[in-house]
């Protein structure tokens, strides 16, 4: 599709705008591109963030494109349309199906009207062909090293095609030393009073098997058997069929003995007021993370992180807080480093590394890149 001009319509294509790092992602860029006067549009299922979205200055478009049905393909046309209507230079899909679709209604449009396609790599997805979609855009945003590895060991891509890009923290948000307002402080002591003058430990993460939650609960465990005055928060929604799991976890702080000393918040929207009242943060994937952002929040808050050391996880806290690495399941490292934290916290320095802005130019920059080399 020809651009006249720097200004660029982009839709960003993805299942739900409801929770999780893909979907703020989504929002922080649609926020970025309307700012620099860009249009920006949003292909979706819908979802709690979508009024978010729109006060943000981003379109929104109703579409189904996570329905794991054989109907989706019915949905093509509709896309094709969308396409032409809006005028669209720039298509980005961030999942697999969406992107199924987003590849087949592009191909089926005459050469010269083409969007380019914009994937992201955003984890180590199965590898099988339903998967080598997010290895077909014109470029493909990849968002740690360790996923830039992932892409050219399992599929056969170009490297000139691969962006790494690492997703970033808005520091205007993250505020260095931050603290909550008195009112949050007073809400959240009435609704949890169980953590009143305690040391707070906390692990952000959603309610599933391989997040770390099991081996969160077994250092808690340990501390409080030693009388440390802490209360654990596992801060995180248990959807769908990871209910049974949330079940599961809660018989086992039970069966250890610690209600008293550890709470499940289920979902919540003030994470960073959480994260700024703990004393320490932690990331405990068994699982290598693609990049895992809760531990740069963690650092640009100035709040010490404890994370497990692999994935994009060990790739930051390398190069901005190498103290916090511990290797990966060993639960006796893990409770003492954190005792020795609890008693003696370490300095954590402000960090101008893994900033938004630089992944949101960087974005940009891709875009108009690949337009000018396509027009």
């Amino acid at each position: 599709m020809k651009i006249k001009s720097k200004k660029i319509i982009v839709a960003q294509v993805l299942p739900e705008i409801n929770s999780g790092g893909v979907e703020r992602g989504t929002l922080e860029l649609g926020k970025y591109l309307v700012k620099h006067g860009h249009k920006s549009i949003v292909i979706s299922g819908g979802g709690r963030l979508k009024n978010q979205l729109k006060s943000e200055g981003s379109s929104h478009i109703d579409l189904n494109v996570g329905n794991k049905s054989i109907l989706i393909f019915f949905l093509i046309p509709k896309l094709i349309s969308i396409i032409k209507k809006n005028k669209i230079n720039i298509i980005h899909a961030r999942s697999r199906l969406p992107a199924w679709i987003c590849y087949f209604a592009i191909n089926l449009m005459v050469k010269s009207k083409r969007p380019i396609l914009i994937t992201t790599i955003h984890g180590p997805y199965s590898i099988n062909f339903y998967s080598s979609i997010m290895t077909k855009g014109d470029r493909v945003f990849v968002i740690s090293k360790m996923i830039k590895e992932y892409a050219i060991k399992n599929y056969n891509i170009s490297r000139a095609k691969l962006v790494l890009n690492y997703r970033g923290v808005d520091s205007k948000e993250f505020v260095f030393g931050y603290k909550p307002k008195l009112l949050w402080k007073k809400e959240w002591f009435m609704d949890y009073p169980q953590t009143k003058d305690k040391i707070i430990l906390t692990l952000p993460a959603r309610i599933t098997r391989w997040k770390g939650q099991e081996d969160f609960i077994k250092m808690i465990s340990k501390l409080t058997s030693k009388n440390i005055n802490i209360h654990g928060l596992l801060v995180g929604e248990a959807k769908g069929r990871k209910e049974k799991y949330k079940s599961q976890l809660l018989k086992q702080i039970k069966k250890l003995g610690i209600d008293e000393h550890i709470t499940l918040t289920g979902n919540r929207t003030d994470v960073k007021e959480i994260m700024a009242i703990s004393h320490i943060v932690y990331s405990l994937s068994k699982e290598p993370e693609a990049f895992g952002r809760v531990s740069l929040e963690s650092i640009k808050l100035g709040v010490p992180i404890i994370g497990y050391d692999h994935g994009g996880v060990a790739e930051q806290l390398r190069e901005i807080f190498p103290e916090g690495l511990v290797p990966v399941n060993d639960h006796r490292k893990l409770a003492d480093l954190s005792e020795k934290w609890i008693k003696n916290p370490p300095l954590v320095k402000p960090t101008n590394k893994f900033s938004l802005k630089s992944m949101l130019d960087k974005t940009l920059k891709t875009y108009l890149d690949i337009l000018l080399i396509k027009k």
